[in-house]
């Protein structure tokens, strides 16, 4: 079995090659540069750019990987949940070459993708928490299987990795603000702001992130963006941010425990599972818990196909190909 699959739910154009041994042929993830002077993704402009560079790099993964189209047994592109015209241009895409190749398409959960993919470098163990943090979603599940996939809560407002970014603009950083925030607070104190934590208190599994950006807000306009205030409010932010992540966790294993669940492992994945600040944090506060804590291969953090095409493989393809299934910015796991 080999799949082509192609990822294109916001900002990063992806394609990847892989078959069912785990083997990767190619794997191609294009970033785009256009969003960095708006500070944040545009979505016409994310449109746009898809259609300039996926027919370009699925001519590289075939050259790489030394493989024709007819070489493929399926296709797979992400479906949802993202933004529309991006995913209509992926999965267009890819039912165009099933269609050439007379090959089978198959659509792909773009979440059910992050959720999956630790399972492709570590042993699956479950019952399993997973704790989902991208630019747009920030939501923890109980996975019971590669099959059975709960959503026990979620932001009720910005996504974790939305707040990074919309905090690095309000301290003129680059985008995108995550890696830009984490590498500031290294140089910065953590305990100088006491930031606040919604939600922290509420007997609820969901989270909120405007409020903890809106005392950023008012901390900049009542200082000097100087150097030292730039790293203390960025660590002093990025340790806030940990505790809720934290406590929530701790939440999730008390109710599941409670419903005689007993978690064996902890799943981090999504683009903000690179901050090797909030990791290793989350590791400090359970790993003498007797729970296994593990996280995506690096290349399968952030936006990708070969999350895409992992996913793919681990489902039970049918024998007619899902060409008419429409793409969906709020596709939701079945």
């Amino acid at each position: 079995m080999l799949v082509f699959a192609i990822e294109t739910s916001c900002d990063e154009t992806s394609v990847c090659i892989m078959d069912k041994n785990k083997h990767i042929y190619s794997h191609i993830v294009f970033t785009q540069e256009t969003h960095k002077k708006h500070g944040g993704v545009v979505p016409e402009l994310a449109s746009r750019a898809h259609l300039e560079i996926l027919q370009n790099i699925t001519l590289s993964a075939l050259k790489e990987s030394r493989k024709k189209i007819s070489d493929i047994d399926v296709f797979a592109a992400t479906c949802g949940p993202g933004l529309i015209g991006p995913l209509l241009i992926g999965s267009t895409f890819a039912k165009s070459l099933a269609i050439g190749a007379n090959k089978k398409f198959v659509p792909i959960n773009h979440i059910e993708s992050h959720i999956l993919s630790p399972t492709y470098n570590n042993l699956e163990e479950y019952p399993q928490v997973c704790l989902l943090l991208t630019g747009g979603h920030t939501e923890i599940y109980h996975v019971k299987s590669k099959k059975n996939i709960v959503l026990l809560g979620e932001t009720l407002d910005d996504a974790v990795g939305e707040t990074f970014d919309k905090v690095a603009k309000l301290l003129c950083l680059r985008y995108p603000g995550g890696p830009e925030i984490e590498k500031k607070a290294l140089g910065g104190n953590e305990t100088v702001y006491d930031l606040p934590m919604p939600l922290i208190n509420e007997d609820n599994l969901d989270f909120s992130f405007s409020g903890l950006k809106t005392a950023v807000n008012h901390l900049v306009k009542k200082n000097n963006l100087s150097t030292k205030f730039i790293a203390d409010l960025s660590a002093s932010f990025q340790f806030c941010v940990s505790k809720i992540l934290i406590k929530k966790i701790e939440k999730t294993i008390k109710k599941l425990s409670d419903k005689s669940v007993i978690v064996k492992s902890l799943s981090v994945v999504g683009g903000v599972s690179n901050n090797k600040y909030i990791c290793d944090k989350i590791k400090d506060a359970f790993q003498n818990q007797n729970i296994n804590i593990i996280h995506p291969a690096k290349e399968m953090r952030s936006d990708n196909a070969a999350m895409i095409a992992w996913n793919c493989l681990n489902k039970n393809i049918k024998s007619s190909s899902d060409l008419y299934f429409k793409a969906s910015p709020r596709l939701s796991i079945k």
